[in-house]
């Protein structure tokens, strides 16, 4: 059976221990986690697919996976430099108790504890001692300085192509129904579509997986890696709503086009309704409005000028006809009187 290799796909067994104390910190077994009672219910057991070099186990182990067989099992040593690293005494800080009891936090040994620095970074620690008003407060890694153990066992090497996308899927993206994504593979190009899990899976999640993703089959040798939808695309929530602008900006111009032919229409129905079509018969009014509609035609289009004007003739024409009666009875008496002279 041929060896592991640098850059092979497999899924791997482990249960990891320290040599010093035979505690166990981290296994892929399910029953070994609650004998140890480091049992998570958000955990997920059973054998996990990495890519051997990829650096998705500790360094020190994923160093030593080269080499080994499918189906056997091995134990492997980790040293300190190639684990949680070595000591570092200058990550061991002292604390006043009263800074502390300000947080409302009384300190013992071994308790665990987060602090944040002042550039906002956090920091986890372990209480050391707490004596004479002073908390000594360890930031090293819990298993720093210490050999681990790693009992290891190769399950299987995954060969196909597709099979490895789908297997580095199921390390960054465990949530996701990967036998609904499409997958397509070329000899250096990748293309993974999304499409089909949208409405099941958070945006945030295929944004962090796709990310991972790329970079893991980067790591396999493959140049060109496509998803669908991409990153920038889910980091997008506004592209939904252009969409539906750009399709009221199609239809609004129609529907402008009608308003206006319907303005139109209006504008000549009410023409129509005052100038009435040849032929067209209107109906007789009553006396009093026919009476008005003579008096209406002989006065001026001027609505505001009409009265006054209307009263200043009517004045003048009353002058008038004085003026002439007068001017008879004086040519008729003047006749008269030659007449008798004769």
């Amino acid at each position: 059976m041929m060896a592991i290799q640098n850059g092979d796909v497999i899924r791997l067994h482990y249960t990891g221990k320290v040599k010093e104390t035979g505690e166990i910190f981290d296994t892929t077994y399910e029953d070994v986690a609650k004998e140890a009672g480091i049992y998570s219910e958000k955990g997920i057991y059973g054998p996990v697919p990495i890519a051997v070099g990829a650096g998705h186990v500790l360094k020190g182990l994923d160093e030593q996976l080269e080499g080994l067989e499918v189906g056997k099992k091995y134990e492997i040593i980790v040293p300190p430099e190639k684990g949680f690293g070595k000591r570092d005494p200058k990550l061991i800080k002292t604390f006043t108790l009263g800074q502390f009891r300000r947080s409302g936090i009384a300190p013992f040994p071994g308790m665990p504890v987060e602090i944040e620095t002042e550039g906002g970074r956090k920091l986890k620690g372990r209480v050391l001692t707490v004596s004479g008003g002073r908390v000594r407060v360890d930031f090293n890694h819990p298993y720093a300085g210490k050999h681990l153990v790693y009992e290891v066992e190769v399950i299987e090497k995954i060969d196909d192509p597709i099979e490895k996308v789908k297997a580095l899927m199921e390390l960054r993206m465990p949530s996701v129904d990967r036998e609904k994504v499409i997958i397509e593979v070329g000899e250096k190009d990748v293309t993974v579509d999304f499409t089909p899990v949208l409405e099941e899976v958070d945006k945030n999640t295929l944004v962090l997986g796709e990310i991972l993703l790329e970079s893991d089959l980067k790591f396999l040798g493959y140049e060109e890696i496509t998803f669908k939808p991409s990153v920038d695309e889910l980091l997008k929530p506004e592209e939904e709503s252009k969409e539906v602008v750009e399709l009221e900006e199609t239809v609004s111009e129609p529907l402008v086009e009608k308003a206006e032919e319907t303005g139109k229409k209006e504008a000549t129905a009410e023409e129509t309704e005052e100038k009435p079509a040849e032929g067209e018969q209107k109906e007789e009014p009553a006396e009093e409005t026919k009476e008005e509609n003579n008096e209406t035609e002989e006065k001026p289009k001027n609505t505001a000028k009409k009265s006054t004007k209307k009263t200043t003739k009517g004045r003048k024409t009353r002058r008038t006809t004085t003026k002439k009666t007068s001017s008879k009875k004086k040519t008729k008496a003047a006749e008269e009187k030659e007449a008798r002279k004769e």
